[in-house]
């Protein structure tokens, strides 16, 4: 023991400022990631006898936003398209949260009549719904289509959302007061809505396209924040960070094999899905958002959107069309 006391001494003495580079390197890595992290939910609030209905809880941030949900005493309905992984989040859910008040349900975006099977199933079997949390995405994909026809990241990312949130709005509105979270992205902020080729026929680009997509979601949050004032339901759209999840499966592959040496020691410093599923949380409970609706946030706290998500024009215009897109009727 003395002879290894010895020896750290030894080694302190004549390399001095190698152990110091190292330290002040450590100390400073920890709090680039600490600070990379971003803001923490503290809202204390219960939801017992609530119920929160999550798309694609079951992996990622929105599996993270189930967990924290449950442990907060509310019924949670997983929503995704997958049902065997869907199932074993469940399981994940109830042991991480002790809570058994989770379910499973089928939910296919990329199909609007899936969309409307499972809001019949939620009207049909759930008595309230406190809490929508349209989490579900696909980032970056090659040109893929919906079952009907849209281009995919618009048919997932804000399509299949805007009609299962038409359809759910009743029994929110009975539950109020109630919310909406939208997970969008930074990306909206590089975003354009093309009115005049909505699905990228003409030049199609997976940014271009998933940037669009993101748009879309803060325009949807905004529009329907003016149409359901005095209603209760309150509207939320978000940032929730650069994350390590499945949603980047369609754009490492396509990175040259330079940029992802280069952005591989990067990864350290990316949230965790528990880390990135903060904000989605905190404008799910936070008691002093209730008299806010409408916004965009990021870091658990309000930012300001990008110009193009604080249209006015666009946001009724993208209403219309979207309205006319899935069948209903527009107003």
């Amino acid at each position: 023991m003395m002879q290894t006391f010895t020896a750290i001494r030894s080694f302190v003495f004549h390399y001095p400022k190698t152990i110091a580079v190292v330290t002040v390197t450590g100390v400073g890595l920890f709090g680039a990631k600490k600070w990379m992290a971003g803001g923490v939910c503290h809202s204390k609030a219960r939801l017992d006898g609530k119920t929160v209905l999550i798309t694609g809880g079951n992996t990622g941030i929105g599996k993270e936003t189930a967990v924290d949900m449950a442990r907060r005493g509310a019924r949670v309905i997983l929503a995704c398209r997958d049902m065997d992984r869907a199932n074993n989040a469940a399981e994940d859910v109830k042991k991480m949260s002790g809570s058994v008040n989770v379910v499973v349900k089928k939910l296919d975006l990329a199909s609007l009549q899936s969309v409307r099977q499972l809001a019949e199933d939620v009207l049909a079997s759930e008595e309230r719904l406190d809490v929508l949390i349209n989490n579900a995405g696909v980032m970056s994909c090659p040109k893929w289509q919906t079952e009907d026809g849209f281009e995919m990241q618009l048919g997932v990312n804000h399509l299949g959302h805007f009609l299962l949130t038409h359809c759910l709005l009743d029994l929110l509105k009975k539950s109020a007061p109630s919310r909406i979270v939208n997970v969008s992205s930074l990306a909206h902020e590089r975003g354009q809505i093309y009115f005049d080729d909505i699905h990228q026929e003409k030049d199609y680009r997976p940014w271009k396209s998933y940037s669009q997509s993101k748009l879309a979601n803060v325009l949807f949050t905004k529009e329907l924040s003016n149409r359901l004032q005095g209603t209760g339901v309150n509207t939320y759209s978000l940032h929730p960070g650069v994350i390590r999840t499945e949603l980047g499966r369609h754009f490492w592959p396509t990175m040259p094999l330079w940029k992802r040496v280069v952005y591989t020691p990067l990864m350290f410093f990316i949230k965790s899905p528990a880390e990135g599923a903060q904000t989605t949380i905190y404008c799910a409970v936070e008691e002093s958002l209730q008299n806010q609706s409408g916004l965009y946030y990021s870091d658990c706290a309000p930012k300001t959107a990008a110009p193009q998500g604080r249209d006015d024009e666009a946001a009724k215009k993208l209403w219309d069309l979207s309205a006319s897109m899935v069948g209903l009727t527009k107003s």
